[in-house]
């Protein structure tokens, strides 16, 4: 992928709905050129799809953050079990370093927040967590 494949590809996450001729003239390429690089991107398996976002789904979590979650002894597969379960943790994701796991979860309120923490914490083999909730939101995916 070159610079201007990346460059193509900001402008699509801007507005993934801009026009071939929008697009064209905004990154000064002709517009079979950008055609010609977004299915070849797409080819590729680089664009897997567009999508639109809903207010709704903006809307859907107003309290959301990453629970950090460090683990003790071989229970990680079943402790990923268990967080796969509940409905509020919207994403898991492996790491290294200090924390084993980092949860997104979201809920409607500060209290159902609390609570799906304190859920956490009482799982058998989770030694340690740290939350941070999001504040705000300056870019998506």
């Amino acid at each position: 992928m070159d610079i201007t494949d990346q460059r193509l590809i900001a402008a699509l996450r801007h507005d993934a709905r801009a026009s071939l001729s929008d697009l064209a003239a905004r990154l000064g390429l002709s517009r079979t050129t950008v055609r010609a690089r977004i299915e070849r991107l797409q080819a590729r398996g680089e664009i897997l799809g567009f999508t639109v976002v809903l207010k709704g789904d903006a809307a859907r979590d107003p309290v959301r953050g990453l629970m950090m979650i460090g683990i003790e002894g071989r229970g990680t597969d079943r402790i990923l079990r268990q967080l796969q379960g509940l409905t509020e943790v919207r994403a898991l994701h492996s790491t290294n370093g200090r924390w084993d796991v980092i949860a997104e979860i979201g809920t409607e309120t500060l209290e159902a927040f609390d609570a799906v923490l304190a859920q956490i914490r009482r799982f058998d083999g989770v030694a340690r967590s740290e939350t941070s909730l999001l504040l705000s939101t300056r870019k998506s995916g």
